[in-house]
């Protein structure tokens, strides 16, 4: 998909303000007690998703998050199927206050790569 040169530059920019993990640590980190976050829309969480995972859209991550993950010391790694919406959701959920944000390099992409 051609993301226009603007919206580009926000989700580079968040990219940078966040940390990575490797899709490989996806499954220890929750076996560990992380929150993998969906935020993608929820017809795209319906067609297939990392197991156990939490889906909170993008479009709505800042008005339900809260009550979904209460805990700011929660470590959540958010994914979409790339990077760039999970990479602007992590951003955003650092500026809520969430302590322990990561996003999963590759997003689902990345992560179904595994297999």
């Amino acid at each position: 998909m051609q993301y226009s040169q603007k919206f580009q530059a926000m989700a580079d920019a968040a990219r940078a303000q966040v940390r990575e993990v490797a899709p490989e640590d996806v499954d220890r980190l929750a076996a560990d007690g992380a929150v993998v976050l969906d935020i993608r829309d929820s017809e795209e969480h319906a067609k297939g998703h990392i197991p156990g995972s939490v889906n909170i859209s993008r479009g709505k991550l800042e008005m339900l998050v809260e009550d979904k993950i209460p805990d700011l010391d929660t470590p959540i790694l958010c994914y979409c199927n790339a990077l760039n919406r999970g990479s602007l959701s992590a951003a955003a959920l650092q500026s809520m206050g969430y302590r322990d944000v990561s996003v999963i390099a590759g997003g689902l992409n990345g992560y179904r790569a595994l297999d």
